[in-house]
């Protein structure tokens, strides 16, 4: 286990931790059945009826699974 040899200042601890960020998710935009969706990309995106049921699966075009 790494023991520090001397203390570390607090404004040199707050500047190490400043450089960590969250980033948002990047999005993708889907449109159907005139609906506007959001979802990450290279996922399975849920593709269904116009009532709003779950069909299936598709990833790039193809069935990939049922729902």
């Amino acid at each position: 286990m790494a023991v520090p040899k001397r203390k570390m200042s607090r404004a040199n601890t707050r500047a190490r931790r400043s450089q960590w960020k969250a980033t948002a998710p990047t999005l993708v935009k889907s449109v159907e059945n005139g609906r506007v969706s959001y979802r990450l990309p290279h996922q399975a995106e849920l593709k269904t009826d116009a009532a709003g049921t779950p069909l299936f699966l598709e990833y790039k075009g193809r069935k990939v699974a049922d729902a």
